[in-house]
C-alpha cells in the first residue's frame, strides 16, 4: 500500500468518524436541551450546537468526498461501481435532510435567545421546528450507517 492510499484511507475515517459523531452529539444534546424545557439551557445548547455544526460537520461534508475520491482513485475502484453509486445517492440523501436541519437549528437558536431575553417559554413555532429537526435527522442518520455499511462491505455483487 502506497503511503497516499493510507493517508487518503486515514482522512476519510477520521472524517467519517467526525461526521458520525459530531451529528449524534448534536442530535442527543439539542434534544435533550429542547426536552429539558429549561429556556436559557436550551438557547445556549443552540447556539453550541450551531457553531459545533459548522466547525466539525460542515468540514467533514466537505472532506468525506474529496477523500471518498482520491481513495477510491487510489485503490483502482471505478468510481462508476455500483456500491459507490449508491453512496452518492445516500450522501446526496443525508445532505437533503441536513441543509434544512442546519435552517432549522439557526431558526430555533434565534427564537430560543428571543424566549430567553424575554423570559418566555420556548414559542410553540419553535417545537414545531425541532419535530421536524427530528423527522430530518432520522432519514440522515439510517443513511450515514447505510454509508458506514457499504465503505466496508463494498458489496459488488448487489449493485452491479
Amino acid at each position: 500500500m502506497s503511503t497516499a492510499f493510507i493517508l487518503a484511507k486515514l482522512i476519510h475515517i477520521l472524517s467519517a468518524a467526525v461526521l458520525f459523531g459530531s451529528g449524534a452529539a448534536i442530535a442527543f444534546f439539542m434534544f435533550v436541551a429542547w426536552r429539558s424545557k429549561d429556556v436559557a439551557g436550551f438557547a445556549l445548547t443552540a447556539r453550541h450546537v450551531v457553531l459545533a455544526d459548522w466547525l466539525f460537520t460542515s468540514s467533514a461534508v466537505v472532506i468525506q468526498p474529496l477523500s471518498g475520491i482520491a481513495l477510491a482513485h487510489l485503490a483502482g475502484w471505478p468510481l462508476d461501481a455500483g456500491w459507490l453509486l449508491a453512496t452518492y445517492g445516500l450522501y446526496g440523501l443525508v445532505g437533503v435532510c441536513w441543509l434544512p436541519v442546519v435552517w432549522i437549528q439557526l431558526r430555533v437558536r434565534k427564537l430560543a435567545e428571543q424566549a430567553k431575553a424575554t423570559d418566555t417559554s420556548l414559542p410553540d413555532a419553535a417545537h414545531h421546528l425541532m419535530r421536524i429537526w427530528i423527522i430530518l435527522g432520522i432519514p440522515a442518520f439510517i443513511g450515514v450507517i447505510a454509508i458506514y455499511v457499504l465503505m466496508i462491505a463494498k458489496p459488488v455483487g448487489i449493485f452491479g
